[in-house]
């Protein structure tokens, strides 16, 4: 019995071969950084803004994607790839730019959809006027860092929104028909298991069709790096972690797509776990 389904197993269903991300960049940046909002952006986001493996903004969207289609060669026969624009706020740009840089990875006969991380609070109607019209060319995958819904948890990340922006982002992607994907950061300081797994079934509960569940992990050079050598939390083990996944599965319909369930940073960045 299947008790959720992974982000391989629908992807070859829907696309009917092996399908990997290729992850962009597109020389953006987070009103989490550029004063908007704040400057110091996330309290757990790197320097990279939570995209280390995405590719290098001084090449081009194409010269991005033929680089990482050379690099997984090794694991892929005859496949396809989703252009992922994972770093910082993927919508966050004025949306000419926005069109020329999707289009330009959308153009590629090899990728089959377009993936954009973004924030609730960056999805203004000209964007969600885009996307509704590229999903219509290829599918569009949104993904939403949510990371948690309480509001202590929220204001300690410096996550910058409230949960009704997170609300309403969900209800204008439902209406353009776009793929929803959640991202919930498990073992945020201060969060029982019954916390983030109602974290978990609130991204559920309003419309999610897929998750990302993130371990928290500590980075170099983050303001949390700090709490963390001042001793004021401590980060799961793998056993600990397990479980805590398992439960928080057990919130989920079958049909709901699990697109992660673990990650990291670098290895040259990684302090805990």
């Amino acid at each position: 019995m299947r008790y959720y389904t992974s982000v391989n197993r629908y992807l070859q269903q829907r696309f009917g071969c092996k399908v990997y991300k290729v992850a962009l960049s597109g020389g953006f940046t987070c009103p989490n950084r550029d004063g908007t909002l704040d400057s110091r952006g996330c309290i757990f986001c790197s320097r990279g803004g939570s995209g280390d493996f995405a590719g290098d903004p001084a090449q081009s969207i194409t010269q991005q994607l033929c680089r990482g289609k050379a690099a997984l060669a090794g694991k892929i026969k005859n496949g396809k790839y989703i252009a992922y624009f994972q770093s910082y706020t993927g919508t966050y740009a004025p949306v000419e730019r926005l069109r020329a840089l999707y289009t330009e990875a959308l153009a590629d006969p090899q990728v089959v959809a377009l993936s954009v991380a973004t924030r609730p609070d960056c999805l203004p109607p000209q964007v969600l006027d885009l996307l509704a019209e590229l999903n219509r060319q290829k599918p569009v995958f949104v993904e939403l860092g949510l990371q948690t819904i309480h509001r202590n948890s929220a204001a300690y990340i410096r996550r910058g929104y409230p949960l009704l922006v997170f609300d309403q982002a969900m209800a204008n992607l439902t209406a353009i028909g776009v793929n929803k994907v959640v991202h919930i950061i498990l073992g945020l300081p201060g969060e029982s298991r019954d916390q983030m797994a109602e974290s978990v079934r609130y991204a559920v509960d309003h419309g999610a069709d897929g998750l990302k569940l993130q371990l928290l992990h500590v980075l170099r050079g983050t303001d949390l790096a700090s709490d963390y050598e001042k001793g004021l939390f401590c980060t799961y083990e793998r056993d600990e972690y397990i479980s805590l996944v398992i439960s928080c599965l057990e919130h989920l319909r079958p049909d709901m797509v699990i697109h992660r369930i673990t990650g990291d940073g670098p290895k040259d960045l990684l302090i805990a776990p």
